[in-house]
C-alpha cells in the first residue's frame, strides 16, 4: 500500500537530514537534486524542519550569493548535546559532542585498583558533569558507554562479570539516576568495530571479524552489516577460545588458559622479555603496546614474528567458525603492530586455513571505543530528533 501523506512527509524529512548529515550544508536545490523531490516538496520540508528547529540558514551559496535559491541550510548542531565514555578497568575516559558527533569537551581520570565502588561510580559520574559544564552542555540527551563485559541482549545492562571492578555495573545506574539523559551500554569490542566500520580499516566490509589485542582479548562479529551479539550477549569472548601451548584450559569464570592467555598484554609483554625488548610507554600507553610499537620501529623480525604466530591462532579459529573474508587486528596492540603484525599474521593465517581472510590493522587503535560510543550516541539521538523534532 502507499505511505499515508504523514508517513511519506516522515520519511522525506529525515532523507533530507541524513543528507545534510552526510554532506553537510546544501541549498534547496541542491537537496532537490539529491532527494529525487519536487521543489513544492523540498520547500515544504525545509520550512516544517527550520520550525522544529532541525535545521536553520547557515550561509549562502553560488556566485551571486543572494536570494532564497542561494541560502544554504545545516543541521542544528547544539539542538541536542551528546556524551560517550570509555570505561577501563583502570580509567575513564569522556567526551561530550553535538548533535553532529563534533567533540565540544574531553577529560580523562585514573582509576586506582584499590578505589571502592561508592568512590569511584562518584569520581566517574562527577567527571562526566564536569566535562558537560566545561562544554556548555546544560542537559545532555543522550550518553553512550563503552566498556568491558557482556551486554544481555535482552535487557541492555552491563552483566557481572569475574575479574571487572563492581563499580562498572554500579556507574550505568548512577548514570541513568543522576543525568536527564538516555543511557546505552556497549561492550567495548563491538563500540571498536563500529567505529572501524564507519571511519576506519573496515569501512567499506559488511562482514568482518574485529579481533581485539589490548589488556584483554576480545573479537567482535559484523555479518551482512550486522553486529551479531549471540544468545548471551558473549559472541567474540575470544580470550575463553581453548587454544594449544597456554598449558591449561580456560573456566567458566577465568579465561587463563584460553587465547588470552597467549595474546593478552601480559603474555604479550613477558615474550619481549624473552627476546630482549624493552620501551618506555608514552603518556597513556599500554606498556605492552610500547614493546610491540618499539619492535616495529626497530625492525624486531624475530619478536613480530613469534607475535603473529599466537595472533594468528585467533584469527584462524575465526576465519575457520565465520569466514569472514577480513579480520582487523584492532586494540593498542593491533595499532601498535600495524601493517608489520597484520601482514605477517595474513600470511600465518593463509598457510592455517583454506579460507581467504584478509588482515588489516586497526585505523583507530584504542580511540576507537569512545569514538564508537560517540557514534553509538549520536545515531540514536539522530533518531529520535529527526523522527519526531522532539
Amino acid at each position: 500500500m502507499p505511505a499515508s501523506p504523514s508517513t511519506a512527509r516522515a520519511i522525506n524529512d529525515r532523507l533530507a537530514l541524513r543528507l545534510l548529515q552526510s554532506e553537510g550544508p546544501l541549498t534547496a536545490g541542491q537537496l532537490k537534486q539529491l532527494t529525487g523531490l519536487s521543489r513544492p516538496s523540498v520547500a515544504d520540508l525545509v520550512e516544517r524542519l527550520r520550525d522544529s528547529g532541525l535545521i536553520a540558514v547557515v550561509g549562502e551559496a553560488g556566485e551571486r550569493r543572494r536570494g532564497p535559491n542561494a541560502r544554504l541550510y545545516g543541521i542544528v548542531a547544539d539542538r541536542a548535546q551528546l556524551a560517550a565514555l570509555d570505561v577501563r578497568t583502570e580509567s575513564v575516559t569522556v567526551v561530550v559532542a553535538d548533535l553532529l558527533g563534533a567533540p565540544l569537551a574531553e577529560a580523562s581520570l585514573p582509576m586506582d585498583d584499590g578505589t571502592s565502588t561508592g568512590p569511584a561510580v562518584e569520581r566517574a559520574v562527577a567527571l562526566v558533569e564536569r566535562t558537560a559544564a566545561t562544554a556548555g552542555a546544560t542537559r545532555l540527551h543522550t550518553v553512550g558507554v563503552g566498556a568491558p563485559g557482556l551486554i544481555d541482549p535482552a535487557t541492555g545492562d552491563l552483566r557481572d562479570s569475574a575479574g571487572l571492578p563492581a563499580w562498572h555495573r554500579s556507574l550505568v545506574a548512577a548514570l541513568t539516576e543522576r543525568l536527564p539523559a538516555r543511557v546505552l551500554v556497549e561492550n567495548e569490542t563491538n563500540l571498536a568495530a563500529r567505529a572501524e566500520q564507519r571511519d576506519g580499516a573496515a569501512h567499506d566490509r559488511d562482514t568482518f571479524v574485529l579481533l581485539w589485542l589490548g589488556a584483554g582479548t576480545g573479537a567482535a562479529v559484523v555479518l551482512d552489516g550486522a553486529l551479531r551479539r549471540g544468545a548471551s550477549g558473549g559472541t567474540g569472548e575470544i580470550g575463553f577460545l581453548p587454544v594449544p601451548g597456554t598449558g591449561g584450559l580456560p573456566s567458566a569464570t577465568a579465561c587463563d588458559g584460553g587465547f588470552h592467555t597467549l595474546a593478552g598484554s601480559g603474555a604479550v609483554a613477558d615474550l619481549a622479555a624473552d627476546h630482549g625488548l624493552k620501551a618506555e610507554p608514552e603518556p597513556g600507553e599500554l606498556p605492552a603496546a610500547a614493546l610491540v610499537r618499539h619492535a616495529v620501529e626497530t625492525g624486531h623480525a624475530a619478536f613480530l614474528t613469534a607475535l603473529a604466530d599466537r595472533v594468528a591462532i585467533g584469527a584462524a579459529s575465526v576465519a575457520a567458525v565465520l569466514d569472514p573474508g577480513c579480520v582487523v587486528l584492532g586494540g593498542e596492540l593491533g595499532r601498535a603492530g600495524g601493517a608489520a603484525l597484520a601482514d605477517r599474521v595474513a600470511r600465518r593465517v593463509a598457510a592455517m586455513s583454506p579460507l581467504r581472510t584478509e588482515v588489516r590493522a586497526s585505523a583507530l587503535g584504542g580511540a576507537a571505543v569512545l569514538r564508537g560510543a560517540l557514534l553509538t550516541a549520536r545515531d540514536a539521538a539522530q533518531d529520535e530528533l529527526f523522527t519526531t523534532g522532539a
